[in-house]
Protein backbone atom coordinates (compact mmCIF):
# COMPACT_ATOMS: atom_id res chain seq x y z
CA UNK A 1 0.00 0.00 0.00
CA UNK A 2 2.76 2.24 0.51
CA UNK A 3 4.31 2.18 -3.00
CA UNK A 4 0.39 2.52 -4.34
CA UNK A 5 0.32 5.71 -1.81
CA UNK A 6 3.40 7.33 -2.82
CA UNK A 7 2.70 6.74 -6.84
CA UNK A 8 -0.71 8.48 -6.66
CA UNK A 9 0.67 11.03 -3.63
CA UNK A 10 -1.90 10.25 -1.10
CA UNK A 11 -1.74 9.20 2.45
CA UNK A 12 -1.98 5.34 3.54
CA UNK A 13 -4.49 6.23 5.85
CA UNK A 14 -6.47 7.98 2.72
CA UNK A 15 -6.56 4.89 0.93
CA UNK A 16 -7.88 2.94 4.16
CA UNK A 17 -10.54 5.43 4.50
CA UNK A 18 -11.83 5.33 0.91
CA UNK A 19 -11.89 1.64 1.26
CA UNK A 20 -13.50 1.81 4.17
CA UNK A 21 -16.58 3.96 3.29
CA UNK A 22 -16.72 2.44 -0.02
CA UNK A 23 -15.03 4.85 -2.76
CA UNK A 24 -12.81 2.05 -3.55
CA UNK A 25 -14.24 -1.60 -3.36
CA UNK A 26 -12.43 -4.16 -1.19
CA UNK A 27 -9.10 -4.40 -2.55
CA UNK A 28 -7.37 -7.46 -2.95
CA UNK A 29 -4.56 -8.79 -0.28
CA UNK A 30 -1.94 -11.27 0.09
CA UNK A 31 -2.11 -14.14 2.53
CA UNK A 32 -0.35 -11.88 4.90
CA UNK A 33 -3.08 -9.15 4.81
CA UNK A 34 -0.96 -6.69 2.33
CA UNK A 35 -3.02 -4.66 -0.07
CA UNK A 36 -2.35 -5.11 -3.84
CA UNK A 37 -3.71 -2.75 -5.71
CA UNK A 38 -5.22 -3.78 -9.14
CA UNK A 39 -4.80 -1.11 -11.95
CA UNK A 40 -8.53 -0.64 -12.18
CA UNK A 41 -8.38 0.40 -7.97
CA UNK A 42 -5.89 2.98 -9.11
CA UNK A 43 -7.71 4.64 -12.28
CA UNK A 44 -10.86 4.47 -9.83
CA UNK A 45 -8.16 6.60 -7.11
CA UNK A 46 -6.88 8.80 -10.11
CA UNK A 47 -10.53 9.58 -10.95
CA UNK A 48 -11.00 10.69 -6.73
CA UNK A 49 -7.82 12.83 -7.29
CA UNK A 50 -9.04 14.41 -10.16
CA UNK A 51 -12.67 15.30 -8.83
CA UNK A 52 -11.86 16.64 -5.50
CA UNK A 53 -9.07 18.77 -7.66
CA UNK A 54 -12.45 20.03 -9.23
CA UNK A 55 -13.81 20.92 -5.32
CA UNK A 56 -16.18 18.28 -5.52
CA UNK A 57 -16.84 16.42 -2.01
CA UNK A 58 -16.40 12.87 -1.36
CA UNK A 59 -19.98 12.42 -1.54
CA UNK A 60 -20.64 14.28 -4.93
CA UNK A 61 -17.56 12.13 -6.06
CA UNK A 62 -19.41 8.93 -5.03
CA UNK A 63 -22.47 10.29 -7.35
CA UNK A 64 -19.84 10.78 -10.13
CA UNK A 65 -18.07 6.78 -9.30
CA UNK A 66 -21.73 5.27 -9.55
CA UNK A 67 -22.37 7.75 -13.20
CA UNK A 68 -19.20 6.36 -14.85
CA UNK A 69 -21.14 2.71 -15.36
CA UNK A 70 -23.92 4.54 -17.67
CA UNK A 71 -22.43 7.87 -18.57
CA UNK A 72 -24.98 8.56 -21.12
CA UNK A 73 -27.51 8.32 -19.07
CA UNK A 74 -26.04 9.60 -16.27
CA UNK A 75 -24.92 13.10 -18.26
CA UNK A 76 -28.05 15.01 -16.92
CA UNK A 77 -27.26 14.56 -13.29
CA UNK A 78 -23.45 14.42 -13.90
CA UNK A 79 -23.96 18.40 -15.94
CA UNK A 80 -26.77 19.28 -12.85
CA UNK A 81 -23.66 18.95 -10.43
CA UNK A 82 -21.02 19.87 -12.24
CA UNK A 83 -23.17 23.26 -12.44
CA UNK A 84 -24.03 23.66 -9.15
CA UNK A 85 -20.50 23.09 -8.37
CA UNK A 86 -19.44 25.88 -11.06
CA UNK A 87 -22.15 28.11 -9.27
CA UNK A 88 -20.26 27.20 -6.06
CA UNK A 89 -16.39 28.34 -7.10
CA UNK A 90 -18.27 31.64 -8.73
CA UNK A 91 -19.87 32.08 -5.65
CA UNK A 92 -16.79 31.37 -3.62
CA UNK A 93 -14.75 33.89 -6.23
CA UNK A 94 -17.38 36.82 -5.85
CA UNK A 95 -17.07 36.23 -1.89
CA UNK A 96 -12.63 36.64 -2.28
CA UNK A 97 -13.17 39.64 -4.66
CA UNK A 98 -14.81 41.35 -1.53
CA UNK A 99 -12.97 40.36 0.85
CA UNK A 100 -9.38 41.34 -1.01
CA UNK A 101 -11.35 45.14 -1.76
CA UNK A 102 -12.04 45.29 2.43
CA UNK A 103 -8.52 43.77 2.97
CA UNK A 104 -7.16 46.74 0.64
CA UNK A 105 -8.90 49.48 2.27
CA UNK A 106 -8.35 48.50 5.39
CA UNK A 107 -4.71 48.37 4.59
CA UNK A 108 -4.64 51.69 3.13
CA UNK A 109 -6.49 53.26 6.12
CA UNK A 110 -3.57 51.81 8.00
CA UNK A 111 -1.04 53.37 5.59
CA UNK A 112 -2.56 57.02 6.28
CA UNK A 113 -2.98 56.79 9.41
CA UNK A 114 -0.32 58.08 11.80
CA UNK A 115 -2.31 56.99 15.03
CA UNK A 116 -3.42 53.66 16.39
CA UNK A 117 -4.68 50.80 14.28
CA UNK A 118 -7.27 51.36 11.87
CA UNK A 119 -7.53 47.22 11.16
CA UNK A 120 -7.74 46.96 14.97
CA UNK A 121 -10.13 49.46 14.90
CA UNK A 122 -12.23 48.04 12.30
CA UNK A 123 -12.38 44.49 13.92
CA UNK A 124 -13.49 45.93 17.50
CA UNK A 125 -16.17 47.98 15.80
CA UNK A 126 -19.50 47.03 17.17
CA UNK A 127 -22.03 45.45 14.12
CA UNK A 128 -23.97 46.87 12.82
Amino acid sequence: MGKTARILGMSVDTLRYYEKIGLLPPVARDSQGRRHFAARDLRRLRFIQRAQRCDFSLDEIRVLLESRSCRDAARPEVARLTQQKLRDVQARIAELNLLQQELGNLLQRCEASDQGCPIIDRFDAPTK
